[in-house]
């Protein structure tokens, strides 16, 4: 029996025509905001139009989820984009509030089938987070700007596709 492998969506993914939704959180603000403008490079270079990209901002990390969740309620967009930056402090809050983004921003995706990326850097110091946001480390805005496209396309792509054959019923 030979296998047969499909390959959707593509890492070079173009953005002409999908319809993109960004939540940007806005505590650490110097971060989220060089996250944002690299995330918008990143979809406008790759053919995203200026008017098919919206910005929600939201107070922090821990407010992502819901603000995704209704994005995503709407049917409007082809895939969403998360960014906000959170940084350990001496107290374990950085462990809830990280670990809900994550939690609930995975959430929304399976619960309703719109891709979401977590562009939301989790930090030990303001240095590594500056580092990660256009810095020695890369850019995780961009990074989750090409994410989503991808997704996008993919899911497209999934959507698209007709079977080529089916398989036989199982005599039991």
């Amino acid at each position: 029996m030979a296998i047969r492998i499909v390959r959707l969506g593509s890492p070079r993914a173009k953005g002409e025509g999908l319809r993109i939704g960004v939540a940007l959180a806005r505590f650490n603000q110097g971060v989220t905001d060089r996250l944002l403008a690299g995330a918008l490079e990143g979809l406008t270079s790759h053919g995203v139009a200026d008017d098919a990209i919206d910005v929600a901002v939201v107070p922090g990390a821990f407010e992502l989820p819901l603000c995704v969740q209704r994005l995503a309620s709407t049917g409007r967009y082809d895939a969403l984009i998360c960014l906000g930056a959170v940084v350990r402090g001496e107290t374990p809050h950085f462990d809830f509030v990280a670990g809900v983004a994550a939690h609930g921003l995975s959430r929304v995706a399976l619960d309703t089938g719109v891709p979401v990326t977590f562009g939301v850097i989790t930090s030990l110091t303001e240095a590594q987070a500056w580092e990660r946001a256009g810095g020695v480390v890369g850019h995780r805005g961009e990074e989750a700007a090409r994410a989503a496209l991808e997704m996008a396309v993919w899911k497209r792509d999934l959507r698209s596709r007709r079977p080529t054959r089916r398989a036989p019923k199982r005599r039991d």
